[in-house]
């Protein structure tokens, strides 16, 4: 510690800062669905998540090793190329968090990194083979390995449950619902939080406080898993509605064979080192589910939305990070630029959020913007051919004369007329 500069000690808090914003940004990846479904009330939901994701960050260092030795070369790398990639990652974090999309804070973080370390070094600075193998491969197989499992996970508790009471099975699935988010929560601290700690090692590295290829210290350990809990905690309820209600409508059947899915691809990959979006995961899952019930529908116009901002995940935080990289290599007018940029950026995006808040009292509403997400096609066809309820009146609004005028029922031909009514 007692090598520790002022540089260091301000990327040591940036990443920390990335850490929260990660939290916040992923809580809806264990949480959404049990909030949709009515499992858990929100403010129990993340709280539960967070405490979970703290124990989780204790649980291995394997993909926290990979981002602190794999990702980039750290020979000749400068501790201000890492504060350039977390501002790369923090800012694209908070952009796709305002308009409520679950890209991946992972992507960020790696873009960010990949971007500073081109502009700083060139690509000789970049690791090629681990960036495919760690990071690109396990981005695309992830949420279709997790999307398929919990579309056949979906139809096999639909198909055991087919004969018996919907009440009973539902209540069984809510208590599986939490437990699974229970464990997706656990993954999470076991594979988000270690990226902040691989990221913080890598700079202690830079700063020659730790040797190359060393775990991250306690210290770092215990920072990493606590800001990732807060983060958790204060829940990024704009991302949980849109993954909770914006992707498809869940039943508690559905719910828990999304969340065991992904917990089950994000273990798994934690084991291996895989370095994997734990947000994709999860998308891919909540939309798997929604396939495998019958008539069950994913709104593709907010899926889209989503994929997209998968897409430009990398590359976007990429760009961020070069800009801020070359303007830290002007010196320490350079750093402290990139300092105001970040901070009064984060604040803009802040307020812009204020304008239409969403917290854990609003959260489910199905039409908080006042702009309600387009049916699907099959949803639209349904509703077409759907009879109307059996004993329903027919009634004509008057809005002018603001009375409500009930349709005609038969009269008995020999009954003498209705008097006029009055205007």
């Amino acid at each position: 510690m007692e090598h520790i500069t002022l540089l260091l000690a301000i990327v040591v808090v940036t990443a920390l800062v990335f850490d929260f914003t990660n939290g916040f940004h992923d809580t809806a990846n264990a949480m959404a669905t049990t909030i949709s479904t009515g499992a858990l009330k929100p403010k129990t939901a993340v709280a539960m998540s967070a405490v979970l994701n703290l124990v989780g960050a204790f649980l291995s260092v394997e993909v926290a090793k990979t981002i602190s030795g794999g990702i980039i070369n750290e020979e000749g790398i400068r501790t201000e190329v890492i504060f350039a990639a977390l501002v790369g990652a923090i800012l694209w974090n908070l952009l796709t968090w305002l308009v409520g999309l679950p890209s991946s804070s992972s992507h960020a973080l790696f873009g960010g990194l990949i971007g500073a370390a081109v502009m700083s070094a060139g690509w000789s600075a970049v690791n090629g083979p681990t960036i495919v193998t760690k990071v690109l491969i396990p981005a695309i197989a992830a949420p279709l390995v997790a999307g398929l499992a919990a579309m056949l996970a979906t139809r096999l508790t639909y198909k055991i449950g087919a004969n018996t009471d919907t009440k009973h099975t539902a209540k069984g699935y809510r208590v599986g619902q939490i437990a699974s988010a229970g464990l997706v929560s656990l993954a999470h601290g076991t594979n988000d939080a270690q990226k902040t700690m691989g990221i913080i090692t890598l700079a202690l590295v830079t700063q020659g406080v730790v040797a190359p290829g060393s775990n991250p210290p306690l210290w770092v350990i215990v920072a990493a898993g606590v800001a990732i809990a807060l983060g958790t905690y204060l829940g990024g309820w704009r991302i949980i509605r849109t993954m909770g209600k914006g992707l498809t409508d869940l039943q508690p059947q559905q719910g828990f064979a999304a969340q065991t899915s992904a917990a089950t691809v994000i273990l798994a990959s934690s084991h291996l080192g895989f370095s994997l979006s734990t947000t994709q995961s999860c998308s891919g899952a909540v939309m798997g589910a929604g396939l495998g019930r019958k008539g069950g529908v994913v709104r593709w116009s907010t899926a889209t939305r989503m994929f997209v901002a998968w897409g430009l995940t990398l590359p976007a935080a990429g760009l961020v990070g070069a800009g801020a990289e070359f303007l830290t290599k002007q010196g320490p007018w350079g750093i402290a630029a990139v300092a105001v940029l970040l901070v009064s950026g984060s604040a803009v995006i802040w307020s812009l959020s204020r304008r239409k808040p969403v917290d854990h009292n609003n959260v489910t509403d199905d039409d908080l913007d006042g702009e309600s997400e387009p049916a699907g096609v099959v949803t639209t066809a349904i509703a077409a051919v759907t009879p109307p309820p059996a004993g329903s009146v027919a009634a004509v609004a008057d809005e002018d004369l603001k009375t409500t005028i009930p349709s005609p029922v038969p009269t008995d031909p020999a009954a003498p007329p209705a008097p006029a009514a009055a205007v």
